[in-house]
């Protein structure tokens, strides 16, 4: 079988599974039309329809049914086979697939996924990012990122950094109009800026100290769900923002913004790079996990040395 015939066979498995071309689409990095086009186009070899579509949903077809009931698993031989050719392979090439939450992802892209990148240039990353849990299996991932106490238990993880925490942030001009709050329930008269979940959910702000977990649901002018937006909008003094140490340190060593409520952001669970076992790992794959594992390491020990 030709490649372009095996590209069409997993878009066909991949969108039976999502249901939906969009979501099928984003998972095999391919734009929605192509994906399309590759499944209309093995519906005219074979000269049956795999699929009813209307606007709303996607459902297979009878025939479509049967179709997908004895492909799947040749494919997945076929895959297999081709993963144990890649094992095979003494320079890793090929793609990871690597699913994170936003904020995971920004923290690890240049500590950990720059630096492998420039290390095996052969190796292209495809990097998803979501706020909601997903199975890296199902969804075809072969990494996830996620805090240490997210990790499903039948997985691999390898440490990523130290503890990393929540900070709340404000600018110089806003602090000195506004005052700057002392504890948790003081934001009940700041604007803050209100953060909307993947669910759609209004987050409530979580807060700890000395045992005590408070949380509190903030008002502002704004809400929104995408940290570089809030960074700009604390930035221009629009209000206060809860927001990961590391997307503002920058901002707080220039003394653009400033930390408030510092004794009640405790540390948060460090991250983990995940993935399941695997017989017959690529080489690209092998040489991922032991990178990560260096840095851990390296990490582990410089934190390990006494203060100077």
């Amino acid at each position: 079988m030709g490649q372009g015939g095996l590209t069409e066979l997993d878009a066909v498995l991949t969108v039976a599974r999502c249901g939906k071309f969009r979501t099928a689409a984003l998972e095999l990095g391919v734009s929605t039309t192509a994906l399309s086009n590759a499944v209309g186009k093995l519906e005219r070899t074979l000269g049956v329809r795999l699929f009813n579509r209307t606007t709303r949903s996607v459902s297979l077809t009878e025939a479509g049914e049967q179709f997908v009931a004895q492909v799947a698993p040749a494919v997945r031989d076929i895959h297999e086979a081709m993963n144990i050719a890649r094992s095979r392979q003494v320079t890793p090439s090929g793609t990871l697939r690597i699913n994170a939450f936003p904020t995971a992802a920004r923290e690890i892209f240049s500590s950990l996924v720059l630096p492998f990148q420039r290390e095996h240039p052969q190796v292209h990353i495809d990097i998803v990012t979501e706020g909601r849990l997903v199975d890296v299996v199902a969804g075809g991932f072969d990494f996830g990122v996620r805090s240490a106490d997210l990790v499903p238990v039948d997985m691999i993880a390898v440490p990523l950094g130290g503890a990393r925490r929540n900070v709340v942030v404000g600018s110089p001009s806003y602090l000195q109009a506004r005052g700057t709050p002392i504890v948790p329930q003081d934001l009940l008269g700041h604007s803050c800026l209100r953060v909307r979940l993947p669910n759609g959910a209004i987050y409530r702000w979580p807060f700890e100290k000395d045992g005590q977990s408070v949380h509190v649901d903030v008002e502002g002018a704004f809400t929104l769900d995408e940290a570089s937006l809030a960074r700009t909008a604390v930035l221009a003094s629009v209000g206060l923002t809860l927001a990961m140490e590391s997307d503002v340190r920058d901002d707080i060593e220039a003394g653009r913004l400033v930390r408030v409520l510092e004794d009640w952001t405790p540390a948060l669970s460090p991250l983990s790079l995940y993935y399941p076992s695997k017989r017959n790992p690529t080489a690209a794959f092998k040489a991922f996990v032991d990178f990560a594992r260096r840095r851990s390491h390296a990490t582990t020990s410089d934190q390990a040395l006494p203060a100077p």
